[in-house]
């Protein structure tokens, strides 16, 4: 079983904001699959389901972005999974808009949903899908993140979204290693 965790924050209000490009990427994921994202439990939303024929499930997290970790505690338990099976996709700021990395461990970066799972699961050495969202010209990292994609962006946007779905299913069907050598050096630019 692999736990694919997309993080955002749950409601309209964020719907299609950066902070919600794991959510997105998730969603995308599941969809591709054909995985319902509708149960409820683990203190968000799930699917369970096949992904490029690993057993898969899919959760949201509804506890609000910087309290991820209460949620995917919760799965990661429930399904007695090992670290190098749990994947969580997330924002990332220090990455330009368009760019995809992926790491098998690490810090949180500053990233507070990040910050909360390493902090609440006691461990770091899970796959990470970071997508670049850039940072902000004048400093205002929340307003940013809680923004919607500009105009230019989001004509970019369902080619990142694609691309990252791309890389989970990689990371599913091949191991992190290959995805790695796959996508760590794309760019939506190039």
């Amino acid at each position: 079983m692999k736990l694919l965790v997309g993080l955002g924050n749950p409601g309209e209000k964020y719907q299609a904001t950066r902070h919600n490009i794991g959510f997105m990427v998730a969603e995308l994921v599941a969809q591709r699959n054909q995985i319902a994202l509708k149960k409820k439990g683990y203190q968000g939303v799930y699917g369970v389901g096949r992904a490029v024929a690993q057993e898969t499930t899919i959760l949201l997290p509804q506890t609000f972005m910087n309290c991820s970790g209460s949620s995917v505690k919760a799965a990661y338990q429930s399904l007695g999974i090992i670290p190098g099976d749990l994947i969580v996709v997330y924002d990332d700021l220090d990455l330009p808009f368009g760019r995809l990395r992926i790491k098998q461990d690490g810090g949180h970066g500053g990233h507070n949903g990040l910050k909360d799972i390493v902090a609440v699961l006691g461990l770091r050495n899970f796959i990470r899908l970071k997508i670049g969202i850039g940072r902000p010209e004048h400093g205002n990292i929340t307003g940013h993140v809680l923004n919607r994609f500009g105009s230019d962006e989001q004509k970019l946007l369902p080619q990142l979204l694609d691309t990252a779905a791309d890389a989970v299913e990689k990371i599913l069907r091949d191991g992190v290693v290959e995805a790695m050598s796959s996508f760590n050096n794309y760019n939506l630019y190039d």
